[in-house]
C-alpha cells in the first residue's frame, strides 16, 4: 500500500486555489489516552483544519515547549507506542480522509527500523513525516524508504539558516517546508514577528514546495497574519493548552475536550481565510 503524499500536496493546493492558506494542526498521538487523541483529531478535523500533524511522544523533545512535552509526558506514562501512533494515522485518515502526517525525532524511528516505519505509515494511510532533528545530508536512507512509499518527507527551516543551506533542505524535502518562525521551541507567543515573514521569502526562492509556518500562531488574528504570507499556518501547543485546561477522565470531560479542540479550529480556519 502507498502513502498519501499525493493527498497532502493536493489539499495544500485546493487551499491556494481558494485564495486561502492551509490550517495545519498538531495533535499528540496518546493525548489523553490513545482513543481520547484520535477523537480529538477527528474533532479538529470537523472544525475546519486542512492537515493533522500527529506528534510521537518522545522523551527528550528538543523542538517542543512545555506544553507539548506536557502532552508527551502524559502520553508516555500512558504506555503510548508507536502501534498506536499508527492506530491514531489509521483511524484519524479512515474517518476523514483527510492527510495526516507524523511528526517525529530521528531517534524512534532509527530504533524501530527506517524499512518498518515507513511501510506501516504508508499502510496507515499516512501522508508523511516530519523530522525536525534528521539533518539533511544524513537522511538518504530515510528518503529512499519514504519515497518508495509515496511519504512526503518535510523538513524544518528556521530564521538562522542561510540561504545556501535553504536551498539544500527543500531541494531534498517533499510535500511543504515547515519553517520555524522564530528560534527556539513551541508555544504560544504575543506575536510571530517579521523573522518569520523574511524567512518565507528567503524559503520561497529556494523551492516552488508550499511553505508553512509554525511555532507561536494561537489565535485567529495571528493566524490571519500569517496566511497573508505563507502557504500553511501550523498550531500545536495552543490545541494542547486547550486539552490540558478540560481536565478529567469522564464522558463530560471528553465531550468538553472535543469541543474545545473543534472550536479552536473553526476560529482558526477562519483567521486562515483571512477574517481576522
Amino acid at each position: 500500500m502507498t502513502g498519501n503524499r499525493q493527498l497532502l500536496s493536493d489539499t495544500l493546493a485546493a487551499a491556494k486555489a481558494e485564495g486561502r492558506s492551509a490550517l495545519i494542526a498538531y495533535l499528540p498521538a496518546g493525548f489523553p489516552t490513545v482513543d481520547g487523541g484520535i477523537d480529538a483529531i477527528k474533532a479538529v478535523f470537523d472544525g475546519g483544519a486542512d492537515v493533522v500533524e500527529v506528534g510521537l511522544p518522545h522523551s527528550d523533545p528538543v523542538l517542543d515547549g512545555p506544553v507539548i512535552q506536557t502532552a508527551d509526558d502524559i502520553a508516555l506514562r500512558g504506555g503510548v507506542k508507536i502501534a498506536d501512533v499508527m492506530r491514531t494515522v489509521r483511524e484519524a485518515h479512515e474517518a476523514t480522509g483527510k492527510p495526516v502526517l507524523v511528526m517525529t525525532y530521528w531517534n524512534p524511528v532509527d530504533r524501530y527500523g527506517v524499512e518498518r516505519f515507513t511501510a506501516e505509515l504508508a499502510e496507515a494511510g499516512g501522508a508523511g513525516c516530519i523530522l525536525p532533528d534528521l539533518p539533511v545530508q544524513e537522511s538518504a536512507l530515510w528518503r529512499e524508504h519514504a519515497d518508495k512509499h509515496e511519504l512526503a518527507t518535510v523538513f524544518v527551516v528556521a530564521p538562522s539558516s542561510k540561504d545556501a543551506r535553504l536551498k539544500e533542505i527543500t531541494a531534498a524535502g517533499s510535500g511543504f517546508v515547515y519553517a520555524a518562525s522564530l528560534m527556539g521551541v513551541t508555544g504560544t507567543r504575543a506575536s510571530v514577528g517579521a523573522q518569520a515573514q523574511d524567512l518565507v521569502r528567503r524559503t520561497r526562492a529556494t523551492t516552488d514546495l508550499p511553505v508553512c509556518v509554525g511555532l507561536g500562531v494561537s489565535n485567529r488574528a495571528q493566524a490571519a497574519e500569517v496566511a497573508g504570507f505563507a502557504d500553511g499556518v501550523i498550531v500545536g501547543s495552543a490545541f494542547v493548552q486547550r486539552m490540558l485546561d478540560t481536565a478529567g477522565d469522564g464522558a463530560e470531560a471528553t465531550a468538553a475536550r472535543r469541543e474545545a479542540v473543534r472550536a479552536l479550529a473553526a476560529d482558526l480556519a477562519e483567521g486562515v481565510r483571512g477574517r481576522a
